[in-house]
């Protein structure tokens, strides 16, 4: 006989939440490890002693670790799944009955006192003490990467770079805004690189506009891993603007800290081409003794049917550059008494050719156009 679900009228349930949380559930190993009481501590100088008591601290805490761990990167939509998931109930310490905070308390929270206290960065380093204790983290070697983070700006609000003024942003008083005009000077952000973007988002002027792996383009943050590759231990992580030199200037920044913080100066460091330019090739090993993985940005062939490097024969006994035509190109051209005269120390050397030289050599249209000498 075909059998029917039907939902018991009861006046009174017994329900025992603890047992409806499978025993091997990620959540329960976590909060094993999870100190509310520290997280208290940390934050109760950003309190008043009067008014209403405010939303638990902790509970903020643990709806973010739910957000992080089980991949729900919407506000709106965690508060919806912590009311309704019963292992996410117990994991936030709810209960059946206890009332999820509004989605906007996260915003409050993190523009408040989560960074007044910086509060965050606090648990992000006690769980990498905690991965040290336990022996994941070997501090032999390291990777370095950056992801992009899609920023709230709108691509139609957005105007061009060079409409864009600094004072009329600053009078218009937008938070976002007057964050980025106080952190123009850093490195991870206005002072990164002197060149700008195409577009400028008016509500968010610290968003680059990029386009990355031949998508269409859009506003972006870059967020930037440092990582242990023993067990993949994110050992730190720096927030940029979504540009090259922005994020190879967090590793640094990242190595720093991690050697600060913890102790800890890896052996060596992977990375991809983004990291291989000579001035940080040459930072790593010679200021931190690391050594790098990395390949290095080779721009030495060109692709407008002129003369490449390759194109050039490399005189190892000269130290010296033949052209095709025969010409000699030379680091220095003459002998100083003093050795420490005359050398380069960006890590790179350049070799040049004598200027009458390439102002009479008939090959000049298809090796220096431009320039009036050429160099390699």
């Amino acid at each position: 006989m075909m059998g029917r679900q039907e939902a018991p009228a009861q006046l009174f349930y017994d329900f025992d939440l603890e047992r409806h949380v499978p025993a091997n559930h990620l959540l329960r190993e976590i909060d094993l490890l999870l100190d509310g009481d520290s997280l208290r501590d940390a934050l109760r100088p950003f309190y008043s002693h009067l008014g209403r008591p405010s939303v638990d601290p902790e509970l903020i805490i643990r709806m973010l670790v739910v957000g992080y761990v089980m991949g729900i990167r919407s506000e709106r939509r965690l508060c919806d799944e912590v009311h309704l998931n019963l292992a996410y109930r117990w994991f936030c310490r709810l209960g059946l009955e206890g009332k999820v905070p509004d989605h906007s308390t996260f915003s409050r929270y993190r523009h408040g006192k989560l960074r007044e206290s910086d509060l965050l960065r606090q648990v992000f380093e006690a769980t990498v003490e905690r991965c040290l204790k336990e022996d994941l983290v070997s501090g032999e070697g390291f990777a370095v990467d950056a992801s992009l983070i899609s920023a709230d700006a709108n691509k139609v609000r957005s105007i061009a770079a060079e409409d864009w003024s600094p004072e009329v942003a600053r009078e218009a008083g937008h938070r976002a805004a007057q964050e980025y005009l106080e952190t123009l000077d850093d490195a991870a952000f206005g002072a990164a690189s002197p060149s700008q973007p195409k577009f400028v988002a008016k509500s968010d002027p610290a968003a680059q506009w990029t386009r990355a792996e031949e998508s269409r383009p859009y506003f972006a943050y870059a967020t930037n891993y440092l990582i242990d590759t023993k067990s993949s231990v994110i050992m730190d992580v720096e927030a940029t603007r979504a540009i090259r030199q922005a994020e190879v200037g967090a590793s640094r920044t990242m190595l720093d800290r991690t050697e600060k913080r913890f102790g800890i100066r890896p052996d060596w460091l992977a990375a991809d081409t983004a990291y291989g330019n000579a001035e940080n090739l040459g930072w790593l090993v010679e200021k931190r003794s690391i050594i790098p993985f990395i390949p290095v940005i080779d721009k030495s062939e060109r692709t407008d049917g002129t003369f490449s490097r390759s194109d050039f024969e490399w005189d190892e006994a000269n130290d010296q550059y033949i052209c095709p035509e025969g010409h000699a190109l030379k680091q220095f051209r003459r002998n100083y008494s003093d050795p420490n005269r005359g050398q380069d120390t960006g890590g790179r050397k350049k070799y040049r050719c004598l200027k009458a030289t390439c102002q009479a050599c008939p090959s000049k249209e298809i090796c220096c156009p431009k320039a009036d000498a050429r160099y390699v």
